[in-house]
């Protein structure tokens, strides 16, 4: 029987009673899902998977997302290795917050990780809720958001000039992470949007990715976006994951940003990582999701 046991902070919740290394049926999908929708964070702790795993996994909700900046692990195209080891002085990859791939034209709709190398100290996944970020934001702000389409750009991360661009290369970096003109491109989504399964809405990304704002001037546009920073992030939306060896993580990057911790320095650190991409006919509706 599968059991859900909520993290008691603002998302998150502890899944067992189920084996993952096992071919799912339809009712224990729309179970994990139906609790995804609610808690925008599943742990499964205890978990023996292989990489075919992850990828069987990942078709149980959605079709495979695409990694544009990552090396995927030899034998797979899906399944990227976040590594980082003991001895490793580049800086912890992923420590700002932020939406995977918001930068695409379609994002990915969720992320999975699974350890098999866990720090006994440090390495924790924090991540916020962007609903009750929404739904507790001062009306104010919200007037200055309503509407807004968000310019979403990878370019300070991985374009040549980025945070892992040329300069980074230079890191004796042991995840393999690849930069390029692509990370150039721009696409606009709404900052505030309606989760298409829960009917929910939502803030969508943040700045970092987010560079600007359709319609406004670029100083005005970094000024709005630090002030929707400074909210969203509040301690109050936040739920800091701590990692057990064997464990797999899903998240919904529609509802969620999150980062990664350091604070472990002298020690190997190793999950893998495969990205869930839409596929609306494994969606719920809202009112399954409600």
């Amino acid at each position: 029987m599968i059991n859900i046991e909520p993290s008691g902070a603002a998302c998150g919740a502890f899944v067992t009673g189920v084996d993952l290394s096992r071919p799912l049926d339809a009712a224990t999908v729309k179970t994990i899902r139906t609790a995804w929708m609610e808690h925008h964070v599943l742990a499964f702790p205890d978990q023996q998977l292989s990489d075919e795993d992850l990828e069987r996994i990942t078709l149980s909700f959605g079709v495979f997302g695409r990694e544009p900046f990552f090396v995927p692990l030899q034998g797979s195209e899906h399944v990227v290795a976040l590594t980082r080891r003991a001895d490793e002085t580049a800086p912890v990859f992923a420590e700002n917050w932020h939406t995977d791939w918001s930068f695409l034209d379609i994002p990915p709709i969720g992320t999975c990780l699974y350890s098999l190398v866990v720090p006994p100290v440090g390495g924790d996944t924090s991540f916020i809720n962007q609903q009750k970020a929404l739904a507790d934001m001062p009306g104010e702000l919200r007037a200055e958001l309503e509407g807004r389409m968000a310019l979403h750009s990878a370019k300070l991360s991985y374009g040549p000039d980025g945070l892992y661009g040329e300069r980074d290369q230079q890191n004796d970096r042991s995840m393999q992470i690849l930069y390029g003109e692509e990370a150039n491109a721009v696409y606009r989504h709404p900052v505030i949007l309606r989760h298409p399964e829960s009917g929910r809405e939502t803030l969508f990304g943040c700045i970092g990715y987010i560079i600007g704002f359709e319609g406004m001037g670029e100083q005005e546009g970094i000024e709005l976006a630090m002030k929707l920073y400074e909210w969203q992030t509040r301690e109050e939306f936040q739920y800091q994951h701590k990692w057990q060896p064997g464990m797999f993580v899903m998240w919904d990057n529609r509802s969620v940003l999150h980062r990664a911790n350091g604070g472990y320095d002298g020690y190997d650190r190793e999950l893998h990582r495969i990205t869930i991409a839409q596929d609306t006919s494994k969606f719920l509706t809202p009112s399954e999701a409600a």
